[in-house]
């Protein structure tokens, strides 16, 4: 039993192991081809090695861009997309709460109703939508903002479905003892339920900054003005190349720091996260 247990960890570990090099291989090279110049790519072979042209590279397109694709340096891209990440986040998990208080602890008709219909939206992403939503943004004089970038994308119904399912599980003992203690429902939403949903915003935080973040096609048909380019939408534009051939050490460049924020947003929070898919009891 002890050997087959053993054999059975070690074909466990060596599959996982497996798995993880699948997964870091393309990332390594990444990273390895953002430090190498232009013409390493031209030989045809890259290096399995880093090079010599890191910093060069790196400073090359967070300061300086490249104008020739139409990109400005990606530090602005960065703030961009950081901007439209927490907007949207924020936004989503603001109105996800706030809608799954209402429908779940107060009493008017059609509750459920407005429930499913909000759910059904699942449905209805943005791609689906696109046109008409353009045309109201376009409309409100939204385009090229950071309001035309994150508040057609702030509403969500997983997460609204989510919080309902939790809030439903909160004991109603609670509910009564906050209405003898004479809290209202901001005071009892604010100082009850919210403690309690720690560890599901955070799993959503990350969830809902992930999404934010990699938002190509909405960002891509709104924004005109260099000046409110997303960094993904940068990637896209320097790996078209423009008028030239697109320069792929720095747009291995490009990719590698842009994959750094939704990475350090999942480390931080990794413990919530976590936590917060896991938990059941309150």
């Amino acid at each position: 039993m002890v050997d087959n247990d053993r054999w059975g960890n070690l074909l466990a570990h060596c599959i996982l192991i497996v798995g993880v090099a699948l997964v870091v291989f393309p990332i390594y090279i990444a990273v390895i081809a953002s430090t190498h110049t232009g013409s390493t790519f031209l030989s045809g072979t890259l290096p399995l090695l880093p090079g010599k042209e890191a910093w060069t590279n790196y400073t090359t397109v967070i300061f300086e861009g490249r104008s020739r694709a139409g990109t400005p340096p990606i530090a602005q891209m960065l703030w961009n997309s950081f901007i439209m990440a927490m907007a949207i986040t924020i936004g989503k998990l603001s109105i996800s709460l706030l809608s799954a208080f209402a429908i779940v602890y107060f009493q008017f008709r059609f509750r459920l109703f407005f429930f499913w219909i909000i759910f059904l939206t699942l449905m209805l992403p943005v791609e689906v939508r696109i046109v008409p939503t353009f045309q109201v943004v376009a409309d409100l004089g939204m385009l090229n903002s950071f309001a035309g970038l994150s508040i057609p994308l702030i509403a969500s119904a997983t997460a609204t479905f989510l919080f309902r399912q939790f809030f439903m599980t909160i004991p109603e003992e609670m509910l009564e003892a906050a209405r003898v203690d004479g809290a209202g429902p901001l005071k009892f939403f604010k100082d009850i339920l919210l403690p309690l949903s720690i560890t599901n915003i955070a799993a959503l935080f990350v969830i809902m900054f992930i999404y934010g973040w990699n938002q190509y096609l909405w960002p891509l048909l709104i924004t005109t003005d260099p000046s409110y380019y997303t960094i993904v939408m940068g990637i896209q534009r320097m790996a078209t190349g423009g008028d030239s051939e697109p320069l792929w050490h720095l747009v291995m460049a490009t990719v590698v720091v842009a994959a750094l924020p939704p990475v350090l947003v999942i480390l931080f929070m990794q413990r919530l996260f976590v936590k917060g898919l896991t938990e059941t009891e309150k």
